[in-house]
């Protein structure tokens, strides 16, 4: 579909709102076609108007919303204002043309919970707060729950947090294969293996660097998390020296969660197991997505449903207080009643955390390069309607979620944890409510004002080699991250 702007640049919003109706349909800014909409913004004296103007499949449809912008309102609140008279203004013309309500309305935002979270700090109560879900936004009953729910936990962990803390992210960019949905800064090991250990020399040397530039600033970890890629891709050996100086480095021993990825279930050993445990891991995630040997031999992983079961065996004999496990809805060759067989069995390991991720159809992966079949949207639908009341009976509720760009039906991703077994790095990363400082390659650095809702990104470069290669720009992100705190505290 065509996309024609006045008066705005809101590229984000409006492409969201247009996969939500229109799955099929992609944006273009050049050429010709038939399916187009017109979307016009305009300042007024104390607001925005917009009004969007779609032709699709031979109809046509308007529809117009205005914005409120107080007089007293900075840039940023401006254009967040701007941006919501833009999408509501296509989503009351693609809703009027389609007959359709997204899910999640005409939310289009990565973190629908943050606004939930935003309307009950200014003291709205939870029936108002889902009142302006449902009015504002349109968001269906179940979605608004998840939302407030989510919200809720993410102020409760707000509350925990003092300003000298933040969390620190490791990543490790390589895997055995690579999956068929996968889009990350991942390497596979069958080709890159004789980078494995540069890198983690290279990494070592960030470590070092950036624990004595955390102490000089007075800051302290609150939560650790490696992830990847696969971070057990690497040795033990090399887990454990890798482990060994991030807690020689950083005062980790006051962290409420150490997490790893242990990822692919071909990836576990038992070795492996007793050096996160020797080293204060106390979550880890194992990450099979589906239990059914042709989803899996489609995504192209090289382990089946035995080798999880194995490997679930292994891990419940480690005894790690806390383990989670990953499920995506809408894989290649699955089915509702094949992801509705692995929820059951997966809940049935007795696990405390399990996250529901909707597959997303990012342009690098190798299904939307080989054009893979994969379920309709309204089977990706009824696998999380099954998820939703199943998890719920066995003792789960929902704790954070996330919504990303290209993903099925427009749905979400949950995570869902019984009492006791929150992810507070899931919560604190979502919910941007303090700095994350990423190490490795492909790492972002998120920084966090929360006094001033300031946030600042920096990026370290994202391949491997060119990682290594140019230890000169981890210099400059730590100097850019000296700065930002800095300048907070003077």
């Amino acid at each position: 579909m065509k996309l024609i702007f006045t008066g705005h640049d809101c590229r984000y919003a409006v492409e969201q709102s247009l996969l939500a109706f229109f799955p099929n349909e992609r944006p273009v800014y050049e050429g010709e076609d038939e399916n187009t909409a017109k979307v016009a913004l305009t300042e007024e004296s104390g607001g925005a108007r917009a009004v969007t103007e779609l032709w699709a499949d031979g109809k046509s449809a308007r529809g117009e919303a205005r914005t409120d912008i107080p007089e007293a309102a900075d840039e940023y609140e401006r254009e967040r204002l701007r941006q919501r008279a833009v999408k509501l203004s296509f989503f009351h013309a693609a809703r009027s043309l389609t007959g359709i309500t997204p899910a999640w309305g005409a939310l289009t935002g990565i973190r629908p919970a943050k606004l939930a979270a935003g309307l009950l700090e200014e003291g709205r109560s939870l029936s108002e707060a889902e009142r302006t879900l449902e009015e504002t936004y349109f968001v269906s009953p179940q979605r608004r729950r998840l939302a407030l729910e989510c919200a809720r936990e993410g102020l409760a962990a707000k509350r925990g947090l003092k300003p000298e803390e933040i969390s620190l992210y490791v990543g490790i960019p390589f895997c055995p294969t690579r999956c068929a949905y996968c889009s990350f800064v991942s390497n596979s090991v069958e080709k890159s293996f004789h980078l494995v250990e540069p890198y983690l020399e290279a990494l070592l040397a960030e470590v070092d660097s950036a624990a004595e530039m955390v102490r000089d600033l007075g800051l302290r970890v609150k939560s650790f998390y490696m992830g990847g890629g696969t971070p057990t891709t690497l040795s033990a050996e090399q887990m454990d020296r890798l482990l060994g100086r991030l807690g020689e480095r950083f005062e980790l021993s006051r962290t409420v969660e150490r997490t790893v990825e242990a990822g692919r279930p071909d990836t576990i050993t038992a070795e492996k197991l007793a050096v996160l445990g020797k080293n204060g891991v106390n979550r880890i995630s194992v990450n099979p997505q589906s239990m059914d040997d042709a989803v899996l031999s489609a995504i192209g992983r090289r382990h089946g449903g035995a080798d999880i079961r194995r490997a679930m065996e292994l891990v419940g004999a480690a005894g790690f207080p806390h383990v989670n496990m990953d499920l995506i809805a809408g894989l290649p060759e699955d089915s509702p009643q094949g992801f509705q067989k692995t929820l059951d069995e997966v809940i049935a390991f007795g696990t405390d955390n399990i996250t529901i991720h909707t597959l997303s159809l990012k342009k690098g992966s190798r299904i939307t390069l080989e054009g893979t079949r994969i379920p309709t949207v309204e089977e990706v639908g009824e696998m999380l309607d099954y998820a939703d009341p199943a998890l719920r009976a066995s003792g789960f509720g929902p704790y954070y979620l996330y919504r990303q760009k290209y993903m099925s039906g427009s749905f979400e991703n949950v995570g869902w944890c019984r009492p006791g077994g929150t992810g507070w790095y899931n919560i604190y990363i979502m919910e941007e409510l303090h700095t994350i400082l990423s190490l490795g390659a492909g790492g972002s650095t998120k920084l966090v004002d929360p006094a001033e809702n300031r946030i600042e990104r920096v990026f370290n470069l994202k391949y491997p080699l060119e990682y290594m290669q140019r230890p000169e720009k981890i210099q400059s992100n730590q100097a850019a991250f000296r700065a930002f705190y800095e300048q907070i505290r003077s």
